[in-house]
């Protein structure tokens, strides 16, 4: 699953709960669920889900050669851990290794919602769940105390493993840095590029996994749920919401859960 509320679903399912793992919402997060239930009460079918580009992230501006092949080498790194991933998915019309299709999807959105999104933050994107598959959540403890301690593991594997890839691919310190404070949400609430992955995570998990939560879930525990992913997205993420390319069904899923 992708996202802290995709990784609540599990918790929800075992009915345990607590406010220590909830994220702080965006400074301007000021709307109400209903405002947002308001908003997708139909799909969108003028914005097609091919306005969304779902390979390598794109550089701005004009980025030196030597730039273009260090990104290009870490994402490639990237990417071929995440095609390690033995679940398999369909994202879009494609099909493949689950981590690798929800990357490319998050980063896409990264895209979408920041017009000129940082190379931390679109590496941060790319490698959010880097070999996540590893460590399972049985690797812990039932309940919230051990979901939390999995968590906080995850967040380290992932930007421990990240930071090697960019210093194998020659990028400096402080960028390894930034993209590890990125991947492990440090400021979440406070920092804009944070909040920007944030957002496209709750958007990834509301498109690929909306319709199977809501299959696993009493309504109660599904509204709560996605109340909890509306109130962690800021308010270009909400709004972007009906960008998603959801049917019918997972619009109204939505609607009702949130009014």
């Amino acid at each position: 699953m992708v996202g802290r509320a995709a990784d609540e679903v599990e918790e929800a399912r075992r009915g345990t709960r607590g406010s220590s793992a909830r994220a702080r919402a965006a400074p301007e997060n000021k709307a109400t669920t209903a405002t947002v239930a308001n908003s997708v009460d139909s799909p969108r079918p003028d914005v097609p889900a091919a306005t969304l580009e779902l390979y390598p992230p794109r550089t701005r501006g004009q980025p030196s050669v030597g730039r273009v092949d260090r990104f290009a080498a870490a994402v490639a790194a990237i990417d071929a851990i995440n095609a390690q991933d033995p679940t398999t998915v369909t994202v879009r019309g494609r099909t493949g290794p689950k981590e690798l299709l929800h990357a490319e999807l998050v980063t896409a959105w990264v895209e979408r919602l920041e017009a000129h999104p940082s190379e931390p933050l679109l590496l941060a994107a790319r490698a959010h769940h880097l070999r996540r598959w590893s460590l399972p959540r049985t690797s812990y403890p039932a309940g919230r105390v051990g979901y939390l301690r999995w968590r906080r593991a995850l967040h380290d594997q992932h930007a421990t493993e990240l930071g090697r890839l960019l210093a194998d691919a020659g990028y400096d310190g402080t960028t390894i840095a930034r993209a590890q404070a990125i991947v492990r949400k440090e400021g979440l609430g406070r920092d804009r590029e944070v909040q920007v992955l944030e957002d496209a995570l709750c958007l990834v998990f509301l498109e690929t996994q909306l319709t199977d939560v809501a299959a696993r879930l009493d309504e109660p525990t599904l509204t709560r749920v996605l109340d909890k992913t509306v109130q962690k997205m800021s308010a270009a993420g909400r709004a972007a919401i009906t960008e998603l390319p959801l049917d019918a069904h997972a619009y109204a899923l939505l609607r009702r859960a949130l009014t």
